[in-house]
């Protein structure tokens, strides 16, 4: 597959002032939406003003950000309001594997944003009305489910095999994921899920981009001028049914040694990644508990400030793959998961967000997420193998991360 552009010569870009808009969901006109919304701020878009589609390689993320820069710094910008997020915006996800051809960035022909208190519409193009509803959003209907790639059972002697490989000093964490399939009448409508997700889940970031639809927890790395932020997750168990149960989970979870030598892998890793990028770094000696309504983690925020100009994605590309979606070493976890995975991810566990023409922007973690196609969704869900690791704990914890995207396809 070959880099694929898809652009006018000249983008002409108009960012104005609104009024609140209210749900920012809400307001996209049709399915094909485009969508980072965490806490009811952040950014939505639709049409297609240009598109890039990436081949693999270790180079997708800067050769990404080289495309954009050139297609940003021809464009005719009036932009007044000059956040981040404004002017014009590309939502972008990208493969997992590096040997992934799923790579896809969006500038859309509309983007309509709410930002500490101000609130704003991008128009690239004509100046159609761009909030009517075209199209009602329909929740999915008759949906049946089967197992993905590897069934439970083969997916949990998957884990054992890691589990062995680890003692055996191979490697020191490997993170093995496994998909389901649910099948509607018709085809899915990701603004019904969007809608869902973040009414349930409102301190993650919501997502959409061409067909990826979720609400990851995980913030890979946020740019706001040389200013930079992080939070990794890794280490994880289910809620309790009461909250005697909850206190007791969580006091489990920051006591385990598997789970705070799999969060520990992880930290290092986005620690040495940003160092020397960066003239401050801070990382926290202790993770901290996140709670969500469906699992708890544990957290460690880094925040750092650049030592030179880069775009966010320059940052992405020093981060990706980190351990806390792949393992460490990087390249022997990799390996193992093409071994015993059998599957290719696509763009889950890769960075989602997006990127505008300052460099700022915000990226995740494709996680708690499903690939759309008409009327199939494929979920994801991975956990992280350590030498203590148990594959039936494994393999409970898999379907507590099911379970937002089942709840955003079944209400």
């Amino acid at each position: 597959m070959k880099l694929a552009v898809t652009a006018p010569d000249r983008l002409t870009v108009r960012t104005v002032p609104i009024p609140d808009p209210g749900d920012l969901v809400a307001r996209l006109p049709h399915p094909s939406a485009l969508a980072w919304v965490r806490h009811g701020q952040g950014i939505v878009g639709w049409g297609e003003a240009a598109r890039l589609t990436l081949p693999g390689g270790d180079d997708r993320f800067t050769a990404a950000a080289r495309i954009l820069r050139d297609l940003f710094g021809a464009a005719d910008v009036d932009d007044p309001v000059a956040v981040p997020g404004t002017g014009p915006v590309a939502f972008g996800s990208f493969g997992f594997d590096p040997k992934s051809p799923d790579s896809t960035l969006i500038v859309p022909r509309r983007v309509l944003g709410r930002r500490d208190g101000r609130a704003w519409l991008t128009t690239i193009g004509d100046d159609a009305d761009p909030l009517t509803l075209a199209n009602p959003p329909r929740p999915p209907a008759g949906l049946r489910w089967s197992d993905g790639v590897l069934p439970e059972r083969d997916w949990a002697e998957a884990v054992a095999t890691a589990v062995d490989r680890i003692r055996a000093g191979r490697l020191g964490k490997v993170v093995l994921a496994r998909d389901i399939t649910a099948r509607a009448t018709a085809p899915i409508d990701a603004r019904v899920l969007l809608q869902r997700l973040a009414a349930r889940f409102p301190a993650c970031y919501t997502f959409s981009c061409a067909g990826l639809v979720g609400a990851t927890p995980e913030l890979l790395i946020r740019r706001t001028g040389d200013d930079i932020e992080s939070l990794v997750l890794a280490g994880t168990t289910a809620r309790g049914d009461t909250p005697a149960d909850d206190h007791a989970r969580a006091a489990r979870l920051f006591g385990s040694a598997k789970d705070r030598e799999e969060h520990r892998y992880a930290a290092e890793m986005v620690r040495d990644a940003l160092a020397p990028l960066c003239a401050r770094l801070t990382v926290p000696d202790q993770p901290e508990l996140l709670t969500l309504p469906n699992v708890l983690h544990l957290a460690s925020p880094i925040r750092g400030r650049l030592a030179a100009d880069r775009s966010v994605l320059d940052v992405v590309a020093a981060l990706h793959p980190t351990p806390a979606v792949c393992g460490t070493p990087t390249d022997i976890a990799l390996d193992l998961i093409r071994e015993l995975e059998g599957m290719d991810r696509g763009r889950y566990a890769g960075p989602v967000g997006w990127v505008d023409a300052r460099g700022d922007g915000e990226w995740g973690i494709a996680l708690r997420c499903a690939e759309i196609d008409g009327t199939r969704a494929r979920l994801f869900a991975g956990c992280g193998i350590v030498a203590d690791s148990d594959p039936d704990a494994e393999l409970a914890e898999a379907r507590a991360k099911f379970r937002p995207m089942q709840y955003a396809l079944h209400g």
